[in-house]
Order: structure tokens, then C-alpha cells, then sequence
């Protein structure tokens, strides 16, 4: 017999499924969660679909402060406008089949009348057979654990087949799972000239032969979009030292997020919770923003506002993608969960941390072999470093479910998270020294 306490499900195993799914879903047990760690998990998981703004996000935000200020830190929140669409139809027809498609932010609609013209495929190099003019092109993207539109080889051929004339673009998404793989976008304005929308790689092969023979077909897109207000925060605890630690997350995405976002919101709870009593020499800052998927919106806006000085800044840690998400493997048709923790997680420090970071992840798949900031950075990192803060460290990385609608409990791993949180303990109370 299969375990499927809630136990089981955050540490060493979880359903699995046939038909080239993760498991079904699992009744919740009345088993309690183990540690706090593991509640804080399950909590975030089930605030639901966090897009910037939306009831989810604002939520999971409002929980967060409330439990940085029962720590002791003053909260101070700051708005900004995200965007957002609700769809009321997302679809593609070719003849007898019709399929959802996820519509590609910023939302250009349709209308509710769709548009229409012939199926082109268009290779991941931009390349096409015939002509575009008055085409829906069909975008076959490149095998990748994809996350962001923003990457050239995502971008480049939806791109291209509008400046070939196409009147709008469907984007298969090819993964490693066959779900369709939403893609963070400009949070500015939109990137392409019409309508863009992506499709599930499982649900790709009929509109590919039709696209053969240039079959017409009909893509429609119709919601309500703009802006919406959302908001960041900071909890401060100011000591007056002026030696700031600061520690961010994001908890905003464009689904439940469990192992995406779950992880590095638990770790960075247990490490605001922890700090408060265990750094009495420094102030302390723990940063969290939301807008992550209009690639680092609300990073950017925080930076402006929210964040200690870098000149008086001694460490910054941001915990971002992947913090521990589970491992799976791979078998024709279904995957099976592993008791490990997915290997593409990635910590980047500054260069003379490394020795350091080398000694306290030891055993830590991932995160054993850092890699030096000047080299290789990513995610809301980015903007850490652009804005001047150093020494500065953080995790990204891309799970095997990242960015699709079955992230979700199935996919934590609790005791990787633990343990990643030990780490990062240990790593905070070392660089402060």
C-alpha cells in the first residue's frame, strides 16, 4: 500500500500517475504537519493561483507581514500598479478540434470574434514554408525547461513571424512534461504586435499536421485586462547598527507556485523568524515582493523604495525559484516520485564566498557546487546586483513543473527545505561574522 499522509507527500514520496501526468489529486490527511517549516508550505500552497494582485497573491502577502510583525519587525508596505487579464475565452479550433490555450501577457485579445487564417509552422529559428501574410503562426519552440518570453529563443521566432505577416502567434511550449509552460513577460507594456498564446506540447500534434496543409483555423482571446494595484513589503527590525541584512523573496506566479515559490517563502519565514533573537548586531530587512512574472516588477519597484542602503547594507540573501522542489523520474507515460530534491537549483555568491558557501552546502544537491556571481546570476538576483549590493548571494533555478498549473503539493520537498534552511542560517550568522 502507498502512504499518502500529507507526511509521505512532503518528504519521501508522492502519488503517481499513468497518462503522462503527476498523481491525481490526494485528499488531505489528518496528519499534522511535523515542523513548522512544513506548515508554512502548505499554508502558501493553499492561498492558490498567485498572479500579481489577484485575491491569492494579496493574501499570501497579508499572512506574511502579519507573521513578520508577531516577530518583531515593523511592516511597511508599498503599492504599485501589475498588470493583469481574466479570460473569458482562450481557445484554438481547426476544424473538429478545439483546444485551450493560455494567453501570453501583456494579453493582446482578439475579441470575442477571434481571428482566422491558415495554420503555418514556424521552426525554432524563425524559419517557414510559404507565406505568412494573414497566417496564425505556429511557433514550435525548442526543447527547454522554459520560464521566461523574454529569452531570445522564445521570443525570436514569435517575432519574426510577425514581421512576416502573421495576424497572430500560438507558442508550443515544448517541456519536459507536455503542459503547457506559462512564460514571464514585459510588466510594461505588451511585447508583440498582436495576439500571442501558448499551447500545451500534448495537445500540439493535430494543429501540426494541419498546419502541414495550411488548414484554416481560429484563435480567440477574449477577457478583461489593465492594471490592478498589488503591493510589496518590508519588515524592518532597526537597531540602529547601520549593518543591514537584508533577505528577499517573491511570492508571486502564475499558478499555485508549491515548489516554485513555496520553498524559498517557507526558508525565508523561518529565517526572519530566527534572525529576530539570533542577530541582535545587526538590522535586519526581509523583503518581499510580488510582480515577479513581469520579469522582476515588483523587485524593481522595491529597489526604489523599500530597501536598506547599499552602502549600509552588509549581506543581501535573496531566495528565489527552486528553492527545493522534487526530483522525478522519467518513464514513458507517467513519472515517478524521487526522495531527493531536484539538482537544477542554483546558488550564486559573490566570488570570495565561495569557499564558504562550498563548506556549509556540503551534501546539499545544487547548492554544493555555488557558482560565483560574476559569472552566472538570474531572477531577482539580478536586480540585487544591479542595484549595488555586495556581498550578495541567491538561488534560482527551473524544477521539472515550474511554470505550469500542476506545481503543487505534490511537488515540495520538505526535508530538502529544512535543511536548505539550515543552510542559509548558517551562511547569514558566517558572512555577518
Amino acid at each position: 500500500m502507498i502512504d499518502t499522509s500529507r507526511r509521505t507527500l512532503l518528504g519521501a514520496g508522492a502519488l503517481a500517475s499513468l497518462g503522462g501526468a503527476v498523481a491525481a489529486a490526494t485528499p488531505p490527511s489528518a496528519n499534522a504537519p511535523k515542523t513548522a517549516i512544513e506548515a508554512d508550505l502548505l499554508k502558501y500552497v493553499g492561498f492558490g493561483e498567485k498572479r500579481a494582485g489577484g485575491a491569492g497573491d494579496n493574501a499570501c502577502g497579508e499572512w506574511l507581514a502579519a507573521e513578520l510583525a508577531k516577530a518583531g519587525y515593523v511592516i511597511e508596505k508599498q503599492s504599485f500598479q501589475a498588470p493583469f487579464f481574466e479570460a473569458t475565452q482562450a481557445e484554438l479550433v481547426c476544424g473538429e478540434t478545439k483546444v485551450p490555450v493560455y494567453p501570453q501577457p501583456i494579453v493582446v485579445p482578439t475579441g470575442p470574434a477571434g481571428v482566422s487564417g491558415p495554420l503555418v509552422r514556424v521552426d525554432p529559428a524563425g524559419r517557414f514554408a510559404g507565406s505568412l501574410d494573414g497566417a496564425i503562426a505556429l511557433v514550435d519552440l525548442p526543447s527547454a525547461r522554459w520560464s521566461t518570453m523574454i529569452a531570445g529563443p522564445a521570443r525570436k521566432p514569435v517575432e519574426a513571424a510577425f514581421a512576416a505577416g502573421a495576424k497572430a502567434v500560438v507558442a508550443i511550449t515544448n517541456g519536459p512534461t507536455g503542459k503547457v509552460i506559462a512564460l514571464n513577460a514585459d510588466g510594461r507594456k505588451p511585447m508583440f504586435a498582436g495576439p500571442v498564446a501558448l499551447l500545451a506540447p500534448e495537445r500540439a500534434g493535430p494543429f501540426l499536421a494541419a498546419a502541414y496543409q495550411r488548414q484554416e483555423a481560429k484563435l480567440t482571446v477574449d477577457g478583461k485586462g489593465g492594471t490592478r494595484p498589488a503591493f510589496n513589503f518590508v519588515g524592518r527590525i532597526d537597531r540602529g547598527k547601520g549593518r543591514w541584512l537584508a533577505v528577499s523573496t517573491p511570492r508571486s506566479g502564475w499558478f499555485g507556485c508549491a515548489a516554485e515559490r513555496g520553498p524559498g517563502v517557507a526558508v525565508w519565514l523561518d529565517l526572519a523568524r530566527w534572525a529576530a533573537k539570533a542577530m541582535p548586531d545587526h538590522d535586519l530587512a526581509f523583503v518581499c515582493n510580488t510582480g515577479h512574472e513581469y520579469e522582476y516588477l515588483g523587485a524593481s519597484e522595491a529597489m526604489k523604495q523599500i530597501a536598506p542602503p547599499p552602502a549600509a547594507t552588509r549581506f543581501w540573501l535573496h531566495l528565489g525559484a527552486n528553492v527545493a522542489a522534487r526530483d522525478w523520474h522519467e518513464i514513458p507515460g507517467r513519472w515517478e516520485p524521487l526522495p531527493n530534491v531536484d539538482s537544477q537549483r542554483f546558488l550564486s555568491i559573490t566570488p570570495q564566498l565561495m569557499p564558504l558557501a562550498k563548506t556549509i552546502f556540503a551534501g546539499q544537491i545544487g547548492f554544493e557546487a555555488p557558482v560565483s556571481s560574476a559569472v552566472l546570476a538570474a531572477g531577482e538576483l539580478e536586480e540585487v546586483l544591479k542595484a549595488g549590493y555586495a556581498p550578495a548571494a541567491g538561488v534560482f533555478g527551473i524544477h521539472r513543473f515550474h511554470h505550469t498549473a500542476e506545481d503543487d503539493e505534490r511537488c515540495l520537498d520538505a526535508p530538502a527545505t529544512i535543511a536548505a534552511a539550515q543552510g542559509f542560517r548558517k551562511l547569514l550568522k558566517a558572512v555577518a561574522g
